[in-house]
């Protein structure tokens, strides 16, 4: 039996829908967004190169592992060691990627934009969907998503590694402290945008105040999730800035690491 919108209730008409407006406008940018971005990202976890300018480090190579990074760059030191894979050698980017990767992916407004866009379900109001039946995230692969709250938790620790670069942007190119460049600024709002991001997650709005029979005998969780819950409001701008900031943040790291531009230095 035909369920979702080709089930019997649904009004017997042949248009798909009866919008005269630009429905698919939107989904169109997300889909050109999302792979825009992911092409970038692909090229530049592949490149291997250009990730790294004292004292700037690309937050897709950071933090840097193995012992491929270019010196210098391995601020955790190399505990992955060199791995190759038919006679390459992997990319430092391909060990963290994974993480911060999975944390969008898995993300509840990242899912809602791409499959109303790339899966097209549904991709607007009032508009029927090509798919026969809806099992949502109850099987194989989509069940993965419940892994959104682990990820969520890497994050963190990813969020507080990018700070600790954006820190020591306030070095110069030869280590002496106290100075501050355009590159630091540059870091600096990578690492806020991507705390803002996480601090409006659904997870982390419910790990603040989930699982309470009330607020009263919880005075500090209470007062926390509600800055949190002010937050979560906005979750989707945050979302979409930072995605544009931390390709901007490495795009300008490769740029000065490549010698294209020369990282300004304020004082």
């Amino acid at each position: 039996m035909a369920t979702g919108v080709f089930s019997s209730t649904r009004a017997s008409i042949k248009e798909r829908t009866l919008r005269n407006d630009r429905w698919w406008l939107q989904p169109a940018i997300t889909v050109a967004v999302l792979l825009s971005f992911i092409v970038y990202a692909t090229f530049r976890a592949f490149e291997k190169k250009y990730y790294f300018a004292e004292p700037l480090i690309s937050p897709f190579y950071s933090p840097c592992l193995s012992t491929a990074c270019i010196d210098g760059a391995a601020h955790f030191g190399t505990p992955i060691g060199t791995i190759t894979l038919f006679g390459m050698v992997i990319s430092p980017a391909l060990f963290i990627l994974i993480f911060p990767l999975g944390f969008r992916l898995t993300c509840y407004y990242y899912r809602k934009a791409y499959y109303r866009s790339f899966w097209m379900s549904p991709p607007a109001c009032a508009v029927a969907e090509p798919h026969s039946k809806y099992t949502g995230e109850t099987r194989a692969p989509l069940i993965l998503q419940n892994g959104h709250r682990w990820f969520f938790s890497f994050g963190l620790i990813f969020n507080i590694i990018l700070t600790y670069d954006a820190i020591i942007a306030f070095k110069n190119s030869e280590g002496e402290w106290g100075h501050m460049s355009v590159g630091t600024l540059v870091l600096l709002l990578n690492a806020t945008m991507l705390w803002l991001y996480s601090a409006s997650c659904h997870t982390c709005r419910h790990t603040i105040g989930g699982r309470l029979r009330n607020f009263s005998k919880h005075p500090i969780r209470y007062k926390m999730w509600t800055w949190v819950s002010s937050l979560n409001e906005r979750h989707p701008v945050y979302a979409w800035i930072s995605l544009f900031v931390v390709a901007l943040t490495d795009l300008y790291v490769r740029l000065v690491a490549s010698g294209s531009i020369t990282n300004f230095y304020f004082f």
